[in-house]
């Protein structure tokens, strides 16, 4: 099966009568963001001509996240504030011990820009704004090339954010971004169904390790969608991969690579390799947290 390393925004895009599913959004910390998955400052456009066909409406309020530990000196800061249902306002930031912002960091910016050939002055507003003009379609935020793990972290907190003003708690979220995994078993299931199925996923950590990844895609008789003859038939047709290949492609790829950042991304199957990665960071974030109760994701989906 090909593999590619490149990651592109997770917005659902029909594929004929094969849109993959789950919906949702990661990167288990802020890692630094000079990535060499690509290598330009482009960022992939998405449509936004999409509707939400499932998903509970946000409940006023702001809701926060930061980060409890320094990487490369500094932390992420995030909030979301919600106003008759809509998001009306996002902050995002990486800022250093003294409050200071990273966009501010000269030496940072152009180090950065000498390797990725973009840096923190450009990328931190980028993805604020592509958060502001998609609001709860996270999948459509842009992911931007040279700064890939803090795009996929931001969709991440993103993500978590929203489930947040979901459940209407302003609780700040805080990640233990620098902690390590505690043992146990951390679960994680979306509530609504796209295309018949909806995720169902699971990580075992022993040791501070990874041991075990359980992700799939179940009907609503618990069926998994391996087990789809005619997906599958239909999926390989158009994209030349299907769930029965994809799906244990990607847990295996959790328990090798033990980073949702540096897993591989199945060609033909973007979407839901970015929505597994998405969803592993929010477990990461459970077990550096060590806790083991079930995430329930009252995901938000969309039809064109």
């Amino acid at each position: 099966m090909k593999l590619s390393k490149v990651v592109t925004g997770t917005a659902v895009v029909a594929l004929s009568a094969l849109v993959l599913s789950a919906c949702g959004s990661s990167s288990s910390s802020s890692k630094n963001s000079t990535s060499s998955k690509a290598s330009s400052s482009k960022v992939v456009k998405k449509s936004s001509s999409q509707k939400q066909v499932a998903g509970g409406a946000l409940k006023d309020g702001t809701y926060k996240l930061d980060e409890t530990g320094y990487d490369h000196g500094y932390k992420v800061q995030m909030a979301m504030t919600v106003k008759d249902g809509k998001i009306t306002s996002t902050k995002y930031d990486y800022v250093d011990k003294d409050g200071k912002s990273k966009t501010k960091d000269a030496a940072y910016e152009k180090a950065m820009k000498a390797k990725a050939k973009v840096g923190p002055k450009e990328y931190i507003p980028e993805l604020n704004k592509s958060f502001q003009k998609n609001g709860t379609n996270v999948g459509a935020i842009d992911v931007i090339s040279g700064a890939t793990d803090s795009s996929m972290t931001f969709k991440n907190y993103a993500q978590q954010l929203i489930q947040a003003a979901q459940a209407g708690d302003t609780k700040t979220i805080e990640v233990n971004n620098t902690g390590k995994m505690q043992d146990g078993t951390y679960t994680l299931e979306e509530k609504n169904y796209f295309n018949g199925y909806r995720v169902t996923f699971s990580i075992t950590v022993k040791d501070g390790k990874i041991t075990e990844s359980n992700y799939d895609n179940i009907n609503k008789d618990g069926k998994s969608k391996t087990l789809d003859t005619k997906y599958e038939a239909n999926m390989k047709k158009v994209n030349k991969v299907g769930p029965k290949e994809y799906i244990p492609e990607l847990n295996k790829s959790l328990v090798a690579k033990q980073s949702p950042a540096k897993v591989d991304v199945v060609s033909g199957a973007t979407h839901s390799s970015d929505t597994f990665i998405l969803y592993a960071d929010q477990l990461v974030n459970a077990a550096q947290n060590g806790n083991t109760n079930k995430i329930e994701v009252d995901n938000i989906v969309y039809n064109n």
